[in-house]
């Protein structure tokens, strides 16, 4: 009787478990490869999925930025500050026309290697807000700082899964898809929260250059959409 009812308590856990994963973009419920009982997801769906992700993880890095910003520097101008943004050298389409005359594999390769290449530095800064001293501040933003982390991450896996789609339905070629490590911008600007270097100024410049990379994510995978699926009034 005892086993029976454990039994049943795992299998409700497991239910609640597998809905909440399958909500998420990285781990779509509908199953990609039509197995028995599953919906296999359309491309149109899948670009849905991963720019509503996009931009609700934008959106959350602009008002933790924002936040911080009004916090920390309640009476100064920072516009025009220099950044030393980790991610510099990754070369990115500067205007919508020109990302609409960038490749599909290029474009790809872009959003993958900046969201690559936020991973460690997301992390970092998340550690190093929940073991600051701003505890009135760092409680409230450490809970963000670690939801944007794991949004990149999961927002990865579902641009890897649109890949995998389009390289399916033959618009987008097999060059897309592993990165190499000597690609990616090392994190060395951001690489000393652990040891809790950074002061308030590098939090700031980190999350100014979060919201800006997020931001041509979000931008990136709209023009991908438009220009892979026809038809659509972009």
């Amino acid at each position: 009787m005892k086993t029976g009812r454990k039994a049943k308590v795992w299998l409700a856990a497991y239910t609640l478990v597998y809905l909440e994963v399958s909500m998420r973009v990285g781990a779509a419920p509908l199953c990609a490869y039509g197995q028995a009982g599953c919906q296999v997801p359309t491309l149109a769906e899948i670009f849905d999925r991963v720019i509503q992700q996009s931009s609700r993880m934008h959106g959350i890095s602009s008002d933790l930025h924002s936040e911080f910003e009004q916090y920390f520097f309640p009476s100064k101008n920072l516009i025009g500050t220099e950044r030393k943004c980790h991610t510099y050298a990754i070369l990115t389409p500067g205007d919508k026309e020109n990302a609409q005359r960038v490749g599909r594999e290029q474009l790809t390769g872009v959003i993958l290697k900046l969201l690559e290449a936020w991973g460690d530095p997301l992390s970092q800064f998340y550690q190093s807000m929940s073991q600051g001293q701003n505890q009135d501040f760092n409680y409230y933003s450490s809970e963000k700082a670690l939801e944007i982390s794991d949004m990149v991450h999961e927002l990865r896996d579902g641009v890897e899964k649109m890949a995998d789609k389009m390289k399916l339905l033959g618009v987008l070629g097999n060059t897309v898809g592993y990165i190499s490590p000597e690609t990616l911008v090392p994190s060395s600007a951001f690489s000393y929260y652990k040891r809790g270097y950074l002061n308030s100024v590098d939090h700031h410049d980190l999350l100014y250059c979060f919201r800006r990379d997020s931001n041509k994510v979000r931008n990136y995978l709209r023009i991908l959409k438009c220009t892979t699926l026809p038809g659509l009034d972009c």
